[in-house]
């Protein structure tokens, strides 16, 4: 069985390990990267997807395919928060990644405080059934090896009433918008990840994998198909970013 990777076909069982040496090579640039690529937009997109989330004192939730954790480090403190507001346990936030690169890249963040760091795959997480209260993904769902099989994972481990919530680069909605964005795309960035992270190679992959993930009502589909209910879509940038909803019902 095959799965995409940027422009190609490989392998299924061939694709985390293309993706964990991907990652790795970018870990040291990774954050700087992303505040050029997007001239500091995705802190705000981040800042959105965690306030939707909503952490509450005693979840447990998981920031899947969490890179250096940006996400997380955004949960663990609105969770902390709202304890401090309305008292009760501490939540928990666990950040799960495939690539040790970037979980020792985030782990030594002087803002890395409240978060568990820990190397796996979205494909199989090492949690029970029913024990997470909320689950999130940014900009990672592209690169696992069967987004079907992931999305089934995040559904397994969510308790009912749980919520879901994937954070990805999308479809463009303006076609006027979207010829400028593919000349950005393709054009710059590759020519930015060669200058700042010396490697153009990732970047490209990166341009090619956002072009193959699929658009919003395709992915609100293979949602449902998964299993889960009330899904709903917010884009960001005009349709460049997406954030699915979902919930465990």
């Amino acid at each position: 069985m095959s799965a995409p990777f940027g422009f190609r076909d490989v392998d299924q069982a061939e694709k985390p390990g293309l993706v964990r040496d991907l990652f790795d090579r970018v870990a040291r640039r990774y954050d700087l990267m992303n505040d050029l690529m997007s001239l500091g937009a995705h802190r705000l997109w981040k800042e959105m997807t965690a306030a939707r989330l909503n952490p509450q004192p005693g979840e447990l939730i998981v920031d899947c395919a969490g890179g250096t954790g940006d996400l997380a480090r955004l949960f663990a403190r609105r969770a902390r928060a709202a304890q401090e507001r309305r008292g009760g346990p501490a939540a928990r936030v666990i950040l799960v990644d495939l690539t040790e690169g970037m979980v020792a890249s985030g782990r030594a963040r002087s803002d890395a405080e409240g978060v568990e760091w820990a190397v796996g795959d979205a494909l199989g997480l090492p949690l029970r059934s029913g024990c997470v209260d909320a689950y999130a993904i940014g900009f990672g769902l592209r690169n696992v090896a069967d987004i079907d099989a992931a999305l089934r994972e995040a559904r397994r481990v969510l308790k009912t009433g749980g919520r879901f919530l994937c954070l990805e680069f999308s479809k463009v909605e303006a076609p006027a918008l979207r010829a400028l964005y593919d000349a950005y795309s393709f054009r710059l960035i590759p020519w930015i990840g060669a200058q700042v992270a010396q490697d153009e190679e990732a970047y490209r992959y990166l341009v090619e994998s956002i072009r193959r993930f699929p658009d919003q009502e395709t992915l609100a589909a293979r949602m449902k198909d998964a299993g889960f209910s009330r899904v709903r879509v917010t884009n960001f940038a005009a349709g460049a970013v997406a954030l699915h909803q979902g919930w465990a019902i």
